[in-house]
């Protein structure tokens, strides 16, 4: 078999449909419970079903991102494989460096997992998995006395933790920034086009209380703006 047989094969859609449908309903028993628990905490059924209404609207236009995401790995990983990391813990940003750095790491720098034998790919695959998954084990362990700590720090803005979470964003934004800066000029006018986006959104949902539901959305139309940009950028300077 081919790289895109493998990565395309009946047995790994079955075994990723077997995931997601164990999820899916996991997820579907612990909502009928909360239900469940709220009606009999006293809730009303009207307020439940704002609050699921809501719910609803908070996840869809987020999820446009995650479909754009899936569309940009299924090329290289196929359907299946990013159906699934993408519909359990997987983070479009995430996949997509953990794949690349994986598959540079393995077959040199520019090369493409197209090229690559059934071990790479499952390493690849290993890699993807193995990253997403700490942070679910570590909060499995770790999460009630991780959550009581950063409260805690970030409740003085005069301490020294207050401090050290404000350093530890700003390391994130450091370490991503340079791979869009330095990739190519369609790279740069794309994240700067994110950029405006965001406080734009962000300036109108602190000036018009009408709009603060854009609050939960911002995220999603920077990533769909910049994707949608980049079409633009290339037209442009292509």
């Amino acid at each position: 078999m081919d790289y895109f047989e493998i990565v395309n094969s009946r047995l790994l859609y079955i075994l990723v449909s077997v995931v997601i449908i164990f999820v899916f309903f996991l997820a579907f028993y612990f909502a009928k419970k909360a239900w469940t628990r709220a009606l009999e905490l006293g809730y009303k059924k009207t307020d439940l079903l704002k609050v699921l209404k809501s719910t609803v609207y908070a996840t869809i236009v987020p999820s446009f991102a995650i479909v754009i995401g899936l569309f940009a790995l299924a090329p290289i990983l196929g359907n299946a494989w990013p159906w699934l990391r993408l519909s359990v813990i997987g983070s479009v940003a995430y996949e997509l460096v953990a794949a690349e750095t994986a598959t540079e790491s393995l077959l040199g720098a520019g090369t493409s997992l197209e090229n690559a034998s059934t071990q790479d790919l499952v390493t690849v695959m290993f890699v993807m998995t193995a990253g997403i998954s700490s942070g679910l084990l570590t909060l499995l362990f770790f999460g009630n006395w991780i959550q009581r700590t950063v409260t805690k720090m970030g409740s003085n803005r005069k301490s020294f933790g207050f401090v050290a979470l404000e350093c530890f964003m700003i390391g994130l934004v450091a370490t991503f920034l340079p791979a869009f800066l330095t990739e190519s000029i369609v790279g740069v006018l794309v994240f700067f086009t994110s950029v405006v986006i965001t406080i734009s959104f962000g300036i109108l949902v602190i000036k018009f209380k009408k709009v603060s539901w854009l609050r939960d959305f911002i995220l999603a139309f920077a990533l769909l703006g910049g994707m949608a940009s980049s079409v633009l950028w290339t037209n442009l300077l292509g």
